[in-house]
């Protein structure tokens, strides 16, 4: 059965003038329109389709991928207001519609707001909510301190970032585990810190360990897990190359290389420098 508001492999089972038509299973057949059609296919073949619904709420499927999708925390532009609420750019066709029951502050037009995105059964059209608190767990979590989560910034507080973690609970950056600029909205990696007596989630972006270490050091691990966890530069580069990449002198480079060696969480080769997975 087809999925609303997700990505869908679905059969390609009939051609007409306006498009093809895909097997939705207990949905029906479901209108590929010609324009998002792909140059070759076959009557069986399947494609990878977004199931949602068109401005005549018809059921309908679409290979462009939209901003966020059904169960999705994400950062939108609102594009437009009216007596119905508020639409969002979500990169498809048809704009998504946050009610005014679903907005946490008055929205207006082009200024972004983090919103979920569901889909209202009582509608059964997919819609969006500010409200963004309803939609996080608040059961007893179940990470593990290290274990590495998806994260999405929410908007900064005087103690930290306001994250949320695979889309299920809150969590916290505290401001002296930042070693780096985190804009709202940002998807990003990190991992789970501390999980404190009141269930509320401690959150660093490096692996537990690595925020021992100075600024410079922190720096140092960012660029070369940037550059998939190698990079080619040791103590015998030259000054320029180190000061390009790092931004500091070889003689404080040196510096943060050696204690990030002694914690092992780097390896020297002869050719540069790699990330410790072990640690």
């Amino acid at each position: 059965m087809a999925e609303t508001g997700k990505i869908n492999k679905l059969k390609i089972v009939k051609e007409l003038d306006f498009g093809l038509y895909l097997d939705g299973g207990e949905q029906g057949e479901i209108l590929l329109p010609r324009r998002y059609v792909p140059e070759n296919w076959k009557i069986g073949e399947e494609l990878d389709v977004f199931i949602y619904f068109d401005s005549d709420d018809r059921i309908i499927a679409t290979t462009e991928t939209p901003l966020a999708m059904v169960g999705d925390f994400a950062l939108l532009e609102v594009i437009s207001v009216n007596n119905i609420g508020a639409f969002m750019n979500w990169g498809l066709m048809k704009d998504l519609l946050v009610p005014f029951r679903e907005q946490k502050i008055k929205m207006e037009t082009g200024k972004s707001y983090i919103v979920y995105v569901y889909l209202d059964e009582e509608t059964n059209r997919i819609v969006a909510s500010s409200r963004v608190d309803r939609f996080l767990n608040r059961l007893p979590v179940e990470y593990e301190v290290g274990q590495m989560v998806d994260l999405i910034n929410y908007g900064q507080t005087e103690i930290g970032k306001k994250v949320i973690i695979n889309n299920t609970h809150w969590g916290l950056i505290f401001n002296t585990d930042l070693f780096q600029k985190v804009e709202r909205g940002q998807h990003l990696k990190g991992y789970i810190k501390n999980i404190r007596t009141d269930q509320k989630i401690d959150i660093c972006l490096s692996k537990p360990g690595y925020e021992k270490i100075d600024e410079v050091s922190q720096s140092i691990i960012e660029i070369i897990r940037k550059h998939s966890g190698h990079i080619e530069v040791t103590d015998k580069s030259p000054v320029e190359v180190i000061y390009n990449l790092f931004g500091v002198s070889k003689k404080t480079y040196k510096k943060a290389i050696g204690a990030l060696y002694r914690k092992k969480l780097i390896i020297l080769d002869e050719i540069g420098i790699r990330l410790n997975d072990e640690e």
